[in-house]
């Protein structure tokens, strides 16, 4: 699945300590951050990582 980009919103696999497992992706390349939708806390992992860790898209960025 590399069909993400700036500003979509994912759902990973695991959820964050707050509860939410939806995150914005804000941060594209070798490594990519996403930002809790819930909190706001980011998190940054290798593109590799994030890959495993990924479940589907909830919306695209350019659908908005």
């Amino acid at each position: 699945m590399n069909n993400y980009q700036m500003n979509d919103i994912v759902e990973m696999k695991k959820q964050h300590a707050c509860g939410t497992n939806a995150f914005q992706i804000i941060r594209l390349g070798a490594d990519i951050r996403i930002k809790c939708e819930n909190c706001g806390r980011s998190i940054m992992m290798p593109r590799p990582e994030f890959n495993k860790k990924i479940k589907k898209i909830i919306s695209s960025a350019d659908e908005s």
